[in-house]
């Protein structure tokens, strides 16, 4: 940070000799690296910060997913996303295999979403990507991509398996 605000300071005389007589332009030109520490401090800013209670579970938050004969359950967290989600349940939705790390099912209709970038996916997580897309992911690895997080399955075991290979049909419904 400090070798940019010396860069800018050198640039800041370079430049004022042409205004020396304008006093306008010289406070615009003074001016310039604050308003530049201002901006990037703000964009710094994390989406968490801003979403206090996406990682909070809800009351009344589990959910049954049921794969074949096996059924797991799911803690929600609490958020506008999960609340509009649990509106639309049972669902019984036939998922697309995607990279062999993830389910798919593209929703009947969008729901509120507060994406952020996770950095890392966990096995088990139930995800919704762009407002329409509910993703169940049943690998771990790190991702450029952003999500909206809805919740996590409770226990894994045998998940991976249930799920096999291919697209596969699934019912969520309320506990």
């Amino acid at each position: 940070m400090f070798p940019t605000i010396r860069l800018l300071a050198v640039f800041q005389r370079k430049l004022l000799k042409p205004f020396e007589r304008n006093p306008v332009k010289h406070l615009i030109i003074i001016m310039l690296p604050f308003m530049y520490m201002y901006i990037s401090s703000k964009s710094s800013c994390s989406i968490e910060e801003n979403n206090t209670n996406s990682n909070i579970p809800m009351a009344n938050s589990k959910i049954k997913i049921k794969v074949n004969s096996q059924t797991f359950t799911a803690t929600l967290l609490n958020n506008k996303s999960v609340k509009a989600f649990k509106e639309m349940l049972p669902l019984n939705m036939q998922m697309t295999e995607l990279n062999g790390n993830e389910k798919y099912f593209d929703l009947p209709n969008s729901i509120p979403t507060n994406s952020y970038n996770p950095h890392t996916i966990k096995n088990g997580d139930l995800m919704l990507y762009g407002s329409k897309t509910f993703v169940l992911f049943y690998k771990t690895f790190s991702t450029p991509y952003s999500y909206t997080k809805l919740g996590s399955l409770d226990d894994l075991t045998g998940l991976k398996s249930a799920l096999g290979s291919g697209d596969i049909a699934v019912t969520f419904e309320l506990e």
